[in-house]
Order: structure tokens, then sequence, then C-alpha cells
């Protein structure tokens, strides 16, 4: 499927509501998301136009999305950057600078065609090349019955690093914790 990667722009915040709300609705959402697509769809536009100009600013997050030669998204992903000390999104603080990527979604149509290990690719580059923190690990969590998501970051160089935290909306189920380290 011929896409490209690239990051988003302040004007792009209607099709980043609306890839939210896709990936929001996807049957497999509950795996992947602690948002429910109802609490998505009741926020304003400025919550949308603020977080996509933080993203287009690209110093504390990054969105990237993949992008049809129609200009549909076909997929999006998040990369947070989380520094010492800080209270992180999901799981504890860190001891050094890393980022977190978040919100890794493909259209159902464009799943299998490596869209996903692109933008996953995208949000490592971006990762590794900020000047400001230098980034020390790249972490995401991924649900403990989502093994194709699992399968995708290990390709890419994800390893389980032991951490783990309870699935806040199914407390006895886990979310693991996967890293690559700077090398």
């Amino acid at each position: 499927m011929e896409h490209i990667i690239r990051a988003v722009r302040d004007e792009d915040w209607p099709k980043a509501k609306e890839i939210r709300l896709a990936a929001l609705r996807d049957p497999l959402a509950h795996l992947a998301f602690i948002e429910t697509a109802e609490q998505a769809a009741a926020r304003p536009d400025d919550f949308w136009q603020d977080r996509v100009a933080g993203a287009a600013a690209g110093i504390s997050a990054r969105q990237f999305v993949a992008e049809a030669a129609d200009g549909r998204w076909l997929g999006t992903v998040s990369v947070l950057v989380e520094r010492p000390g800080e209270q992180a999104v999901f799981g504890p603080a860190p001891d050094a600078a890393q980022t977190h990527v978040v919100g890794v979604f493909v259209r159902p149509e464009a799943r299998g065609t490596g869209i996903a290990e692109d933008l996953v690719r995208a949000a490592l580059a971006w990762s590794w090349a900020l000047p400001e923190p230098r980034v020390e690990r790249v972490r995401l969590y991924v649900h403990q019955d989502n093994s194709r998501a699992e399968a995708l970051y290990r390709k890419v160089g994800f390893e389980r690093t032991g951490a783990f935290e309870s699935d806040p909306a199914q407390p006895d189920l886990r979310d693991f914790e996967l890293a690559v380290p700077r090398s």
C-alpha cells in the first residue's frame, strides 16, 4: 500500500480527531487504549487543536501518520517525552530520559502492509534524534492478550523489560512494558 510517513501539522487536527475516533471504535481498542470512543468524541474542537499543535511542535510529543496518495490517513502513532522524576502517562516515573510510544493504530484495510512497522520506526528515529533531552530508551506497553502487536514491536527491536502494569479496565490483566535501549 503506497504511503508516506510524516509528522502532523497544526492544520491536521480534524484528521487527527477522525483517526483517533476510528482507533477507539476498533474492536481491538480495549486491548490498546485507556480512553473510550465516547470520551474522545465528547472533547471540544479546541482540545483537538491543542493536542495536534503540541504534537506538531515536536518538543514534548510528536505524532506521525501514514498518509495515502489521496491524503487519507491509514495509520498513526504518537511519541511522548518522559523526563526523569516527572510523572509518566502510564507506568512509573523514569530514572532517565525516555520516550513512550502510544496510540499505535492502522486502519483494518491497511493492516499487514508494513505501515505499523514504518510508523514505529519513525517514532524510534525521532526519539533517538532528539537533542534535548537525550533519550536513553524508548518504551511502550502492550496488553497481555495483544500478541500481534507484541510481535510487531519485537520485530523492530523492542523486548520485554520484566515490568508490567495492571490493566486499568481489568486489574487482573497485565500490560507488559517493552523497551529499546539506546545503542
